[in-house]
């Protein structure tokens, strides 16, 4: 088995365009046209994609070249068995397009020691994405550098009729800016730190010196409900994951368990040996919320829209906000590779990542310059992207981001 592509290109590169020569891995869960699309689950076993997404058909007529689709877990769900970074860390592409659910992007760069971006959800179109979660998964962006990430937005970014979740909004401007600190208000996270070791605060704690040695105004700020964010998510994604995989049922693809006795048999027998345990234990959370506590559903919902008005109303007071992407481990993306089949262990992996899913805000990680591997993450207002790469742009030529 190839350790890096679960299908690499077997066609040269030949598309003229501004983006000649950019190196593109996806994984298998976007669609390009007649390669495999099985989303690193049996539910899709030899299901082959009949068109290119969007994100595919803007990269290929700007004249990327795309490497092959990578290795990833099932549904995109957590790092475990996920082959993120492995092909810009061998040097086969210049940028990974990978589904950041609850932060996978971010916690991947911050392992292999390069930059992860979540952009804005509704900025970029999820249509020929098989994704989980609809309201808050999104395509991430992970390369070596910022411009291989502004290379991409500035591609795929935009109105999509083929995607109708995207909202009717002005698309950012990514073109570089100027950025004077002296105007920028930096707002740490206090809650975010409570449960870094010791190695992972120190380096944390040296970014955000150097941040303020820079001449940005940095203040403590406080989310006093930040625990509600991972149960916010849990609960309504886990239900938005069970509506979503209904249509994996074996009939028009994936595979279909033999022996069963009647349509309904069939189905259960299908269902249960086309998901992997962790995907499994997922869905049941899901449907026990749908059907047995829908009342915590709607409770959640209603959280949600909370914690979006307060994030709002914090951005107002501060630029941008900074906290760890990593809360513990030696390394983010190998520790994730360890993670239990329990959503337990996977929620506490992204317990520093997932509020920006659940607000839809651009997040990015900037990779450590120690070996606590703790990554720097920055998070800006809905559809500030533009801006949020510009200040990214500056602590890097500057070093004054570095942890």
């Amino acid at each position: 088995m190839d350790p890096i592509f679960f299908h690499r290109n077997p066609d040269p590169a030949t598309a003229e365009g501004p983006r000649q020569g950019l190196r593109v891995a996806l994984q298998p869960n976007l669609a390009v046209a007649g390669w495999p699309m099985e989303a690193g689950s049996r539910a899709l076993a030899g299901y082959a994609a009949p068109e290119d997404a969007t994100i595919v058909r803007r990269l290929r007529a700007s004249g990327a070249h795309l490497s092959g689709s990578t290795h990833m877990s099932e549904f995109g769900l957590g790092l475990a068995g996920n082959g993120t970074g492995a092909a810009l860390r061998a040097g086969e592409a210049d940028v990974e397009l990978v589904l950041d659910l609850m932060g996978e992007s971010r916690l991947a760069a911050a392992g292999a020691a390069v930059c992860g971006f979540k952009p804005s959800y509704g900025l970029v179109s999820r249509f020929g994405l098989v994704g989980l979660i609809p309201s808050m998964e999104c395509c991430g962006i992970m390369s070596e550098s910022l411009g291989g990430i502004r290379a991409v937005l500035q591609v795929v970014a935009g109105q999509d009729g083929l995607d109708f979740s995207l909202p009717e909004e002005p698309v950012p401007d990514f073109a570089p800016e100027t950025v004077d600190p002296a105007r920028i208000t930096v707002g740490v996270v206090g809650e975010a730190q409570h449960d870094l070791g010791v190695t992972q605060e120190e380096a944390f704690r040296s970014a955000i010196d150097g941040m303020a040695g820079a001449g940005f105004a940095v203040r403590q700020v406080s989310l006093p409900e930040w625990p509600l964010f991972a149960l916010v998510h849990r609960i309504v994604g886990s239900v938005e994951a069970s509506s979503a995989a209904g249509r994996y049922d074996s009939v028009r693809y994936g595979r279909r368990a033999s022996g069963a006795k009647n349509w309904n048999e069939m189905y259960l027998l299908s269902r249960g040996a086309a998901f992997g345990t962790l995907l499994k234990s997922y869905l049941i959370q899901g449907a026990y919320f749908q059907f047995e506590r829908y009342g915590a559903f709607e409770d959640a919902c209603r959280i949600r829209a909370r914690l979006v008005g307060e994030m709002r109303r914090l951005m107002a007071e501060v630029d941008v906000l900074a906290l760890p992407a990593v809360v513990s481990g030696p390394r983010g993306g190998e520790a994730a590779d360890d993670a239990s089949d329990a959503p337990d262990g996977v929620y506490a992996q992204f317990a520093l990542t997932l509020f920006a899913n659940v607000t839809g805000q651009p997040a990015l990680c900037l990779p450590s310059t120690m070996a606590s591997h703790t990554g720097l993450q920055l998070v800006g207002p809905r559809l500030s992207d533009g801006r949020l790469l510009a200040l990214a742009e500056y602590l890097q030529k500057t070093g004054r981001g570095g942890n």
